[in-house]
């Protein structure tokens, strides 16, 4: 036993790699091994020979067993040794700049609108997108007889026949989140409502299906000096330059006074650029709330006044980045992604820039 643990204790010691490991591991104790064969002839001693021999044997056994262990174990920890010394990473490189897909630049603009106005003090709010005829309508003092609410302009849901119930709409604009909201909240209030909205229109600057955002504030000593305020600050962070805007008299049902609201803009090349020139470019409408609109969100006009307005995300992301054709937003392209998509770890913050 002496000489066959000192025969594998050193064949183990100089074993170069994992496979003469195992031929050792064979050789001594697998099944036709020297260590396994000499426990079989336990059955031929007499029991006073097994008292000494046995022990003896599993000592052996379990001694062999152990070195092969921590020798197989050595070599293991050498070879990644190795291995990470010849394929180590320099972690403080900078990382690839790849892209792993893209932010949609409807979703983007919505982002560097709300984080404007949050800057401003305006919380988000939303609502459902299937309406109530009255939310749609009525409640923004919209007439029965109002062009927006034949079928030709806008989506009402199927009722069946003999239904008499009030019907339900696709919601053609997000006043209706601020009807609920009022209802909900009270006044002052200060929100805007970004959202999907639709209308039976279809060209180059019209989808059945677009993204808009109204602005709604009410308190007791608001005007329309406030709204131009408003307007100008953000245009101005929005298109990263001073803009000016023009208000022009309008009327819509649901503001007194009404007014469209143009940009400065120029043409050069072809190409237009805001905050700078002699042009002008109408964006949105707006006014001040008209007083049964609030009395319909249950605020009390004579105690409390406030200023609204609308614009298209669409319209506005294709005048910042150069998109010609607002259809191409839902066509699902997705070479035309990648050209006008944005970074997912590019989240658009007023100090880091929109």
């Amino acid at each position: 036993m002496d000489d066959l643990k000192s025969k594998y204790l050193s064949l183990i010691a100089d074993a170069a790699d994992e496979a003469a490991i195992e031929d050792l591991r064979v050789q001594a104790v697998g099944k036709k091994g020297e260590i396994s064969l000499q426990m079989r002839s336990l059955g031929k001693m007499s029991p006073e020979e097994r008292q000494v021999a046995g022990p003896a044997l599993n000592a052996l056994k379990d001694e062999i067993n152990s070195a092969l262990a921590a020798k197989k174990a050595a070599l293991a920890d050498a070879a990644l040794d190795e291995r990470l010394r010849s394929e180590w990473l320099d972690v403080t490189l900078p990382a690839r700049d790849r892209r792993v897909g893209s932010i949609h630049p409807i979703s983007q603009v919505t982002e560097e609108v709300s984080a404007i106005f949050a800057d401003m003090g305006f919380a988000v709010a939303e609502g459902p997108q299937i309406e109530s005829d009255w939310y749609n309508f009525d409640a923004l003092n919209i007439p029965g007889h109002h062009p927006a609410r034949a079928e030709m302009d806008t989506f009402y849901t199927h009722r069946a026949a003999g239904d008499n119930r009030p019907p339900h709409v696709l919601r053609t604009h997000t006043s209706p989140v601020q009807i609920r909201s009022m209802e909900a909240n009270g006044a002052p209030i200060r929100i805007i409502c970004p959202g999907r909205v639709y209308r039976a229109d279809y060209d180059q600057t019209h989808t059945p299906m677009f993204n808009q955002v109204e602005g709604l504030a009410i308190d007791k000593d608001i005007s329309m000096a406030n709204l131009k305020w408003v307007l100008e600050e953000f245009f101005s962070a929005y298109f990263g330059a001073r803009v000016k805007t023009r208000f022009r008299a309008s009327h819509f049902p649901f503001t007194e006074p009404s007014a469209e609201v143009d940009i400065q803009c120029s043409w050069v090349d072809g190409q237009l650029k805001v905050g700078e020139g002699d042009g002008w470019l109408e964006v949105l409408g707006s006014g001040m709330v008209h007083p049964k609109v609030l009395q319909a969100a249950k605020i009390d006009p004579d105690k409390w006044q406030g200023f609204a307005f609308g614009v298209g995300i669409d319209r506005i992301a294709m005048l910042k980045y150069g998109i010609p054709d607002l259809r191409a937003f839902f066509d699902s392209d997705l070479r035309w992604l990648r050209h006008y998509g944005f970074s997912a770890l590019k989240v658009p913050t007023l100090h880091g820039g929109l």
